[in-house]
């Protein structure tokens, strides 16, 4: 059955820039030199710096095609990409008040909603398919490498954390069953709204807040110091997601938008409604009682996760209150008017 999906793995087309820093990262990926660019000038927050390194961070991934693996490793990017994550880390430091009450965080977490004026309130009462197919086009960015960010901290935990994440990890992977990969239930989904599930189609749609979310997930996965943030990034989509799903699949049977965009919510209504008591007790008890310290960084990946959707979320109602697209790119350049 596999053998007949749909391809959502192809290595995607470069990007189009956004400005010298991310230029400066296509020239490289295109095969000349790396030009010399001003990394702690740049707007942190900004379409420039944020696909610059989401590129740079691609290249752990699927790559680019036409784009020579053996750059991956390339100590000139490497040396750009430090500089750009340094300065995404900062603000992203500066946007959030830190701690180590991880009680506290967890209580707030679970009894959290994404309020009235939230997205998926919006889409389940009064949003319109224009809108969810925005959504979902955004969405894809990550949910096509669904689990994959969160797979870097499997070999940098021990024991019961370790072997809890992989249970929750197996589940978003279809539980060995390729058509059931969460990503492939996405690119269902896509198909269904008319949308490609080629995987990247979107990315020169993708506003620098979306790309800002998965570059998060990148910059924890791929540092072992920050590996402790991943997992409390991982816990806030596990302990907050049922409910919005479940507001999701109302929106869907709303809109009348069909069974596959129902049902990858609806997975997930029932799947992270599970996975909430692993991530809490199978994952982060465990690993914080092996060591107490790492309590301060799952708060700072639970509030580093939450700011950064809300960031998100702010810039998807204003544009829609002005019935403008969200996207840089509108899917369809009339659909909102």
């Amino acid at each position: 059955m596999t053998d007949t999906l749909p391809d959502v793995s192809t290595a995607p087309a470069l990007p189009r820039a956004r400005g010298p820093l991310s230029e400066a990262v296509l020239s490289r990926l295109r095969g000349g030199a790396l030009p010399v660019v001003d990394v702690a000038g740049a707007d942190p927050w900004g379409e420039d710096l944020q696909l610059a390194l989401y590129t740079c961070y691609e290249l752990h991934y699927r790559g680019f095609a036409g784009v020579d693996d053996d750059l991956e490793w390339d100590p000139a990017l490497l040396g750009l990409r430090v500089g750009l994550e340094r300065e995404f880390a900062a603000a992203v430091r500066a946007a959030v008040p830190g701690g180590d009450d991880l009680a506290g965080e967890i209580a707030a977490l679970v009894a959290a909603d994404d309020g009235e004026g939230g997205v998926s309130h919006h889409l389940r009462e009064t949003g319109e398919p224009w809108q969810f197919r925005e959504y979902i086009a955004m969405r894809s960015v990550y949910h096509l490498k669904e689990a994959d960010p969160q797979a870097w901290v499997i070999p940098r935990l021990e024991g019961a954390a370790k072997a809890a994440l992989v249970t929750v990890e197996h589940d978003e992977y279809g539980a060995g069953r390729g058509e059931r990969m969460h990503a492939r239930l996405f690119g269902d989904m896509m198909l269904e709204l008319g949308l490609s599930d080629a995987y990247g189609a979107y990315l020169d749609h993708a506003p620098a807040e979306v790309l800002a979310e998965v570059n998060l997930m990148s910059m924890f996965g791929l540092h072992r110091k920050l590996r402790g943030a991943l997992v409390g990034q991982f816990a806030v989509v596990e302990l907050t997601s049922s409910p919005g799903s479940k507001r999701l699949v109302d929106a869907a049977r709303r809109l009348d938008l069909g069974p596959a965009t129902e049902h990858f919510y609806a997975e997930h209504v029932e799947a992270d409604a599970v996975h909430e008591q692993v991530v809490r007790h199978g994952i982060i008890e465990p690993l914080v009682a092996e060591d107490p310290a790492m309590a301060a960084d799952v708060v700072f990946g639970m509030q580093a996760a939450t700011a950064l959707d809300e960031r998100l979320g702010r810039h998807l109602m204003a544009t829609w209150a002005e019935r403008r697209s969200a996207l840089l790119v509108p899917l369809d350049a009339d659909a909102h008017r």
